[in-house]
């Protein structure tokens, strides 16, 4: 590999790809293509803002893996893969939003090349970037082969951190305690909403010293008011008003890691009502961090966290996070487990969660979560020191 052409060292993706091997072995999957571009990138080094289109990565049970992609992507595959030249291919422009012909039709003929005409071959199908016509017509360019749902499949590769991905994760932290800081410093009534996810953005992307920001899955997440009780919206050119509280779910990134986090900021006193929930919440959070220990359960984290609400006379459904770290849009979840009450996954060191236990309600949310690294001994790590708590702003 080329000194600084992709961002960890040779071992590392040696590492991913016999961990990927032993899970195509075991469910038998010959070729394996791979079309998230986390997984690309995680197999391969792939960084490229290309996802738009059709690209994927081919891997065997032996030789390299193959990137393949459009041909002006395959600049970007030399800068950032660590393979050789010869694993690098591409196909026309003309297959590009065209009506008479498909990426999938070259993509045939070029397993069909490597003697994978008549092979088992593992997709991706519950993917954003695998759609239906590029299954439909790639299964019917190659009739003798056999598909298998390999959705996930690297995903659960990724799940327990190396030494060197838990130092990106944790610079990543670095820059989400910048914009959270930042965040919370420029609140005020009046400032306009965007004016003030401008200033999260650079804050974010000119990274702290020499940790440069990258560019985060999901853009700033900053409600405000009856926005808040709503999981998902953005932002828009309001400004902020006194007697509200706005959420900040934000994340730093370093060379496509996350570590996201959240804090509240109410301007003004908060009711009583937002006072309790804060200190239930809280109790909840260390309830849920004192859980999550090796050999415990995803789910243990969640019955933590939820068995203190319910004492609290709070009602709360849905998952409490998930696992995190490399990532590209529009989610930078893994998509794998879930801290939530029926999921069973087993808890090992080096995995990374963004523990999510958010509140929202009629008319107010409140969102305080953390990035958390599983140990080997004791309650897991909180990668981020920002105080834990509602930021009252009078």
């Amino acid at each position: 590999m080329p000194e600084g052409k992709a961002a960890f060292p040779q071992a590392e993706y040696d590492r991913r790809i016999a961990l990927t091997r032993a899970a195509m072995q075991a469910a038998g999957i010959e070729v394996l293509f791979v079309t998230d571009p986390s997984n690309q990138a995680w197999l391969t080094g792939y960084d490229g803002w290309s996802f738009y289109v059709h690209q994927g990565v081919i891997l065997r049970l032996e030789g390299e893996p193959i990137w393949w992609g459009r041909n002006m992507d395959m600049f970007g595959a030399r800068r950032t893969c660590w393979m050789g030249e010869d694993n690098l291919t591409g196909y026309a422009d003309n297959y590009v939003q065209s009506t008479e012909r498909h990426p999938m039709q070259e993509l045939a003929a070029r397993l069909k090349a490597l003697g994978a005409g008549k092979a088992r071959i593992g997709v991706e199908m519950e993917n954003y970037y695998y759609s239906a016509k590029a299954h439909a017509v790639l299964t019917a360019e190659l009739p003798g082969a056999s598909f298998v749902d390999a959705t996930a499949l690297v995903n659960w590769q990724r799940i327990v951190k190396s030494e060197a991905e838990i130092g990106f994760i944790r610079k990543a932290a670095q820059i989400s305690e910048k914009v959270i800081e930042t965040a919370i410093a420029r609140a005020a009534p009046g400032v306009r909403k965007n004016d003030l996810v401008a200033d999260i953005t650079h804050a974010g992307l000119t990274g702290v010293g020499d940790v440069w920001g990258d560019y985060p899955a999901i853009v700033p997440l900053t409600p405000s008011g009856l926005d808040a009780t709503a999981a998902h919206l953005t932002w828009n050119g309001d400004p902020m008003r006194a007697g509200e509280a706005t959420f900040f779910e934000l994340s730093g990134c370093y060379r496509r890691y996350h570590a996201p986090l959240c804090r509240t900021v109410y301007l003004g006193k908060p009711p009583q009502a937002v006072l309790d929930a804060e200190q239930a919440q809280l109790e909840g959070i260390a309830a849920g961090l004192d859980a999550a220990r090796a050999g415990n359960r995803t789910c243990d984290i969640a019955n933590a966290f939820i068995g203190v609400l319910k004492k609290h006379g709070i009602h709360r459904e849905g998952r409490c996070g998930y696992p995190i770290g490399l990532s590209y849009p529009p989610d930078w979840g893994e998509r794998t487990a879930s801290i939530r009450a029926e999921d069973t996954t087993v808890l090992q060191p080096g995995m990374t969660f963004h523990f999510m236990p958010a509140l929202w309600m009629e008319s107010w949310g409140l969102e305080t979560t953390e990035t958390i690294l599983i140990t080997a001994d004791g309650p897991a790590e909180t990668l981020c020191n920002v105080p834990r708590k509602l930021f009252v702003k009078d």
